[in-house]
């Protein structure tokens, strides 16, 4: 099959590779779309993500069909339409015309939406509903969230939104980004641009100049440190980047804040699979009873060295404008 493959030297090139053959509990899938997200770059870059590759075979989202299935396996049939998150469960990942994953991670696929649309889901989807379920929400808690436009903060919000937490405020760096959160319920004022002057007088004005009690960090650096700032003593801040800079976590730790690391990643590291199926089942109902739409999309192109060059350049550059990035297979 073709593949996308990280080479000795570090580097991406098109490669043929084996069909993967799936062992008893697995299913092979036909790939019909797959998603980026940033960490398929940061993986290439930086140390802590390079230590969770598992294959050459980079890329950790999917929809497809089911096309064989090992000798155990009872939940799927051949020809099954289905979605899931693949990421370091011991497969190839998702830049490939197949896959072999086990079959407890996935689940079959929103009847109502495309396959491009199923593939944007399950890592935006499945951080947002681990942040929103985690947290223990009540309609009263005031929340900041950074990057509020990127592919978890979009689905985020509508998550809160469906929930009745309207207490919110969000950062973007555009009026195009400002007017998705519009479109989606956030009112003029709930929503700040970053690249303004007086960010944090800005911040808090949009909370009645009161402070927060928790900060949801999208982008991390030195936003982690205005969070940091508009934060209450004994606030909790939801980290999703792992990229808390050194000041930003002296004036966490001073404020005795609560610090909740967000990583699907712990889940596949004690095999717990059925906290993937099941939250992807949840999301499935959301968005086939229409409580929730599916992120936006932009199809970058084919199965290629080059949409993948691509996508990861967008992502890098912040140049996504809401939109979940889609290779088509």
């Amino acid at each position: 099959m073709k593949a996308i493959i990280l080479n000795t030297n570090g580097m991406l090139e098109e490669s043929l590779v084996e069909i993967p053959q799936p062992k008893s509990h697995e299913i092979l899938i036909q790939i019909k779309a797959s998603g980026f997200n940033p960490i398929d770059y940061q993986m290439l870059e930086n140390e802590l993500e390079r230590k969770l590759i598992s294959s050459p075979i980079l890329g950790r989202e999917l929809s497809g069909v089911i096309v064989d299935k090992g000798a155990n396996v009872t939940q799927f049939n051949i020809g099954d339409e289905v979605y899931c998150g693949s990421g370091s469960m011991g497969s190839n990942g998702t830049y490939a015309e197949y896959i072999s994953v086990p079959e407890a991670i996935v689940s079959l696929k929103p009847r109502n939406i495309s396959f491009e649309q199923a593939a944007s889901i399950p890592s935006v989807g499945l951080t947002s509903l681990q942040i929103f379920n985690r947290l223990q929400l009540k309609p009263e808690n005031t929340i900041l969230v950074t990057g509020a436009t990127g592919g978890v903060g979009s689905f985020l919000i509508k998550l809160l939104l469906a929930n009745n937490i309207r207490q919110i405020t969000a950062t973007v760096g555009s009026e195009e980004n400002k007017q998705i959160l519009l479109n989606m319920g956030l009112k003029d004022h709930q929503i700040i641009n970053y690249k303004e002057d007086h960010l944090i007088e800005n911040i808090l004005k949009a909370n009645h100049d009161q402070l927060f009690d928790i900060g949801i960090d999208l982008v991390g650096n030195y936003m982690a440190e205005i969070i940091a700032e508009v934060l209450k003593i004994n606030g909790a801040y939801v980290d999703v980047t792992a990229l808390v800079t050194k000041d930003g976590y002296e004036k966490l730790f001073n404020k005795g804040t609560l610090i909740m690391n967000i990583s699907n990643y712990a889940y596949s590291m004690s095999k717990k699979y059925d906290y993937y199926q099941n939250s992807l089942i949840k999301i499935k109902n959301l968005i086939e009873t229409e409580i929730i739409a599916p992120p936006q999309y932009k199809t970058i192109g084919n199965l290629s060295l080059d949409t993948v060059l691509q996508a990861h350049s967008i992502l890098k550059n912040n140049q996504t404008q809401g939109h979940k990035l889609i290779m088509k297979h």
